[in-house]
């Protein structure tokens, strides 16, 4: 029998729907689920979303900017002559603000204060251990308020490749999400690569995204193609 031709499996980009309806709520994340839900009646002006990679910190900023109308923007991106049109609505979303330049977060919570504006900080770890030599900035980053996010439950590994599957159009029967949340690492990064690559995988054998396929993707069985003709 004649080998199975390859189909060319194309890089497509894949967009995440960022949307209220689309949020999984379970018990990791309740509480920053709460805390955007209820916006303005926040404990402080300021507050952190703080948690691994992949946990929703940006898909609950994307929620809060809807609603508020705040602009986002990565911590990287944070300069001091930029705070002004940074502000221009009232609200912010600093991405990733632990990589931000000190002097400019320390200016930006100045100005927020006087600007009374609203400022959502998203990180992976906490704001007192920020790596900070301005001493005020030092003080003003333990006084903020905290909501952690923390790993998937099963339930809630179960949903989010189930998201991630919808986001990319890929149909998965109940034996293939099942071997996935059973067999990868605890965590919304394993599941989004597994998705990926099962993806990928699918489209360049021309196969199905089954629990067969999974299998040999997770136990390394897949023949890599090296890009050779």
């Amino acid at each position: 029998m004649a080998p199975r031709p390859r189909q060319l499996a194309l890089a497509l980009d894949h967009a995440e729907s960022h949307a209220r309806e689309d949020f999984l709520p379970g018990p990791g994340n309740v509480a920053a689920l709460t805390l955007i839900d209820t916006w303005p009646d926040w404990p402080a002006n300021t507050v952190a979303l703080v948690g691994p990679e992949g946990s929703g910190k940006s898909h609950l900023a994307a929620i809060w900017a809807a609603a508020s109308g705040a602009r986002v923007m990565s911590g990287r991106a944070l300069t001091v002559p930029g705070l002004l049109a940074a502000l221009a609505t009232g609200a912010l979303v600093v991405e990733d603000a632990a990589a931000a330049d000190e002097r400019a977060l320390f200016h930006l919570l100045n100005l927020a204060r006087e600007e009374e504006a609203y400022l959502l900080f998203t990180a992976h770890t906490a704001p007192p251990v920020w790596p900070v030599a301005i001493a005020d900035l030092a003080s003003r980053l333990r006084a903020l308020p905290v909501v952690t996010l923390q790993a998937p439950d099963d339930a809630m590994l179960r949903g989010v490749i189930l998201k991630l599957a919808a986001d990319r159009q890929l149909t998965l029967d109940e034996a293939a999400i099942r071997y996935l949340s059973t067999h990868i690492e605890r965590s919304f990064v394993a599941a989004r690569a597994a998705i990926i690559a099962l993806d990928t995988e699918a489209l360049r054998q021309g196969r199905p995204p089954t629990r067969a396929l999974a299998a040999e993707l997770l136990r390394g069985g897949v023949e890599q193609d090296d890009g050779k003709p």
